[in-house]
């Protein structure tokens, strides 16, 4: 296993886990306190996440982009291109959809948690299921396509 795998399945690895942990524990946690501690929570969190995860996400693109290129005359070569396709769907996901609402979230107060805005925040944590679904796939099939 070359470096170049080593560092994209560190990169990407390391972030489907966080985003799993943000589905997975993270939101279902902060969802059972009371309104005004949600109300504090989801900005900060949204704040740290919403500057750390595009950098991060390009990095993951700018790898698996590489990745295919040094493999682009190997018998897999076309999963590595599945993966991308699927990685690129959960950029797009994330600038078409959460991020617009994460910022909105971003810049709520504590009287800003509205009714309106929990419904939002329910909807951002569905799509974000979605965008774990897209990366774990992308995953999956970078890992095939790597031989693994």
């Amino acid at each position: 296993m070359d470096l170049l795998n080593i560092a994209t399945i560190l990169c990407i690895g390391l972030l489907i886990g966080v985003e799993l942990a943000v589905s997975a524990f993270i939101n279902p946690v902060v969802w059972k306190l009371d309104l005004a501690a949600q109300a504090r929570a989801f900005p900060l969190f949204g704040h740290r996440l919403g500057r750390a995860m595009p950098v991060w996400y390009i990095a993951g693109l700018l790898l698996l982009v590489s990745e295919t290129i040094s493999h682009r005359h190997g018998a897999l070569f076309g999963l590595l291109a599945i993966a991308i396709v699927f990685w690129g769907a959960a950029i797009a996901l994330s600038l078409l959809s959460l991020v617009p609402i994460n910022n909105r979230m971003v810049r709520m107060d504590a009287n800003g948690f509205t009714e309106s805005a929990q419904r939002e925040l329910r909807k951002w944590d569905s799509l974000h299921r979605v965008r774990v679904s897209l990366l774990v796939i992308a995953m999956i099939f970078f890992l095939a396509g790597i031989g693994i």
